[in-house]
């Protein structure tokens, strides 16, 4: 039987989300774990058309995204106490805000890691046939830089540890490991489904389809770059879920070598205690999803 565990780390803490409830675990500064849990009500169980290759892919990361934003507004609520007398957090973003900070965010990298690149070649007067070559080139440098230096961030040091503790977690219950700390800690912080080496493969991936546009009028350049975002966002995921199903394959490694090295970038070795708070999560969403904490054979297929 396959699984569709999927994680995120959040502010001293970790998501963890099936395909039918996702949960956050916090550690608060009194030290004890925290914890919410939600449903999800995913389109692509109403629409067999949203479950089509590709299109899975958008409507997937589409709603990767909101929780994310939702579990990072609860874990900073919990941060700053702000709870009521039952100890549930009392404060979380609106719908409303939850929009605009979606906004911000993805118009941010749009600009940073779509648009700009694509002016930046145009400005410097690159030939239509070298032009998404050097492109993807820049795109890719900026990428990598701007992991770089946010990984200098003290921080976000604690971001990455429970990063790799999403990571090590996912990783032990894929091996049918106990779900105990020390032995979870011995597990890989790398994960082949990971959401950076997703990013990296949405650049790579979109060189070959901006080929088909060589170097159009400024105009058109925004646009391809925006508009086909989702395409190319769709394909990537469709590769690394691919790449979940064929981890033994060692050319299929070699090729998704990169972006497993790109995530030595954004985790650090976590604590026992990290792992702690990864683990209860993790236990919280297969119990809502009706599952054993130790199988003998499972397949993450989505974004760890």
């Amino acid at each position: 039987m396959s699984s569709l565990i999927g994680g995120q780390a959040v502010l001293e803490g970790v998501m963890m989300r099936g395909p039918s409830n996702w949960s956050v675990a916090v550690r608060k500064p009194d030290g004890e774990i925290a914890q919410v849990s939600k449903p999800i009500v995913s389109p692509m169980t109403r629409h067999w058309a949203l479950r089509l290759p590709v299109v899975r892919g958008v409507v997937a990361l589409g709603e990767s995204l909101a929780i994310g934003f939702r579990a990072l507004a609860i874990s900073a609520n919990y941060a700053a106490q702000e709870e009521d007398e039952d100890g549930e957090v009392t404060t979380e973003l609106t719908r409303g805000q939850l929009i605009f900070a979606f906004a911000i965010a993805i118009g941010f990298a749009v600009l940073l890691f779509k648009v700009g690149p694509a002016l930046l070649t145009d400005w410097i007067g690159i030939q239509a046939g070298w032009f998404v070559i050097v492109e993807g080139l820049i795109r890719v440098t900026v990428f990598v830089l701007y992991l770089a230096v946010i990984s200098l961030l003290p921080d976000l040091r604690r971001v990455f540890q429970y990063h790799a503790a999403e990571h090590k977690a996912i990783n032990a219950y894929e091996a049918g490991e106990e779900l105990e700390p020390a032995r979870v800690q011995k597990f890989s912080l790398i994960h082949p489904r990971c959401g950076t080496a997703f990013l990296l493969w949405v650049m790579v991936i979109a060189i070959f389809v901006f080929a088909f546009f060589g170097r159009p009028v400024w105009y058109w350049l925004i646009a391809t770059r925006i508009l086909l975002l989702p395409v190319i966002a769709g394909i990537a995921y469709e590769l690394i879920r691919f790449a979940g199903r064929h981890t033994g394959n060692r050319i299929l490694m070699t090729l998704l070598a990169p972006g497993l090295w790109l995530q030595r970038l954004t985790t650090r070795e976590p604590t026992l205690e990290q792992l702690e708070v990864s683990i209860r999560a993790l236990r919280e969403v297969l119990e809502r999803e009706g599952r054993s904490t130790t199988p003998e054979s499972q397949r993450v297929e989505v974004m760890a």
